[in-house]
């Protein structure tokens, strides 16, 4: 979003709106905003923001690489809002590659564009400062993965974090920044719960549990979320990693962009 932001202040300046919210941002914040631009003729291009205003095609544009848009073979953001832009390609840049990159696949898609471990520790410090992490969370994250548990025969890792910057603790434990590694990762957060794994396992959590966020490099890998304390996931993960038989019953697809 950093990066979005600063390719429209060089491209269109004076036309942007940002009140800098956090995920789970909603369009009806941005309604004056919004409405005073349709009456000006004008076509309101949300960026990553639910439109929950109900106006939809044709009145505005959604930009988003999350929910029904995420994917390993699905324009990200950032690709989305250049060729709105109509930009040549000559002003796309290698930096734009592996904040793209990142966004869509995190360190492995990186690494998949030929990323060398100085510009991943780059990129992945840039996000973490976008995200507003302090060297407080930081130390709280490192307290928190070394306390990791792991569960279902080593298939699950469980960190269990007294905030929600979960970034800590994914860049702690992924082994091209000097960490162990993991297959399946669950991190527990105040109100939330997160997980990052293989694409099926994300498609069968999204099956079994409504109205979470998903994105990522998907079918093949990715992360998931919801609200709530997230110990029926726990006990559902560990059955489902485990090979064990588990009832996943009849469920309603629901998103919550993130």
């Amino acid at each position: 979003m950093v990066t979005i932001r600063a390719l429209l202040d060089e491209t269109v300046p004076g036309y942007v709106h940002d009140k800098g919210l956090r995920w789970g941002a909603k369009a009806s914040v941005y309604r004056e905003e919004i409405m005073g631009a349709l009456a000006r003729g004008l076509t309101p291009v949300l960026v990553e923001l639910e439109d929950d205003l109900g106006l939809g095609a044709p009145c505005l544009i959604v930009v988003d690489h999350h929910g029904p848009k995420a994917g390993g073979d699905k324009p990200t953001s950032l690709h989305q809002v250049f060729d709105l832009l109509d930009l040549p390609s000559q002003r796309w840049s290698r930096w734009y590659d592996l904040v793209a990159a990142n966004d869509r696949g995190y360190v492995p898609a990186m690494i998949e564009i030929g990323a060398t471990r100085e510009d991943i520790i780059h990129v992945r410090a840039a996000d973490r400062a976008a995200q507003g992490i302090t060297p407080e969370d930081e130390l709280v994250g490192e307290k928190a993965v070394s306390q990791a548990e792991t569960m279902a025969g080593g298939k699950l890792t469980i960190v269990r974090l007294p905030h929600n910057r979960t970034a800590v603790v994914t860049d702690r434990l992924d082994p091209s920044l000097g960490g162990p590694g993991f297959q399946n990762l669950l991190v527990y957060s105040p109100e939330e719960i997160n997980f990052y794994g293989d694409g099926k396992t994300i498609a069968t959590l999204i099956r079994q549990f409504p109205s979470g966020w998903y994105g990522g490099a998907l079918p093949e890998r990715g992360f998931w979320g919801r609200m709530g304390t997230g110990h029926e996931v726990e006990a559902f993960l560990i059955q489902y990693l485990s090979g064990e038989a588990v009832s996943t019953g009849s469920v309603k697809r629901g998103v919550r962009m993130r």
